[in-house]
């Protein structure tokens, strides 16, 4: 599951710089859960190739943002947001108000 579910973060980020028929058959197994089989039937190419090239694309994605990092500043400013929003529940602003410029 946990697999799945970084597939789908990493090409969600970073799918676009992929290749139309690459986009293809990975959405067919990220998103429609759809057998290798299936998809070689599909696009007629042979199941070793669906295989194939859907780790290149897990590998691909991945350097991506070993060198980008988008998904991990993400993470850092939603984690920035939600102290701030925590922040501001507290009565006392004058100390919210510094513990915000802090984390900006």
């Amino acid at each position: 599951m946990d697999n799945i579910i970084e597939r789908g973060r990493l090409y969600d980020y970073y799918g676009a710089l992929l290749t139309e028929h690459q986009r293809a058959i990975y959405e067919a197994v990220v998103y429609n859960d759809m057998s290798l089989a299936e998809i070689a039937e599909e696009h007629d190419i042979s199941r070793q190739g669906v295989h194939d090239l859907i780790h290149r694309c897990d590998r691909q994605l991945a350097r991506y943002e070993d060198k980008l990092h988008l998904i991990d500043r993400d993470e850092k400013i939603h984690g920035q947001l939600n102290k701030i929003c925590d922040i501001t529940d507290d009565k006392d602003i004058l100390h919210s108000v510094e513990d915000i410029r802090s984390l900006l």
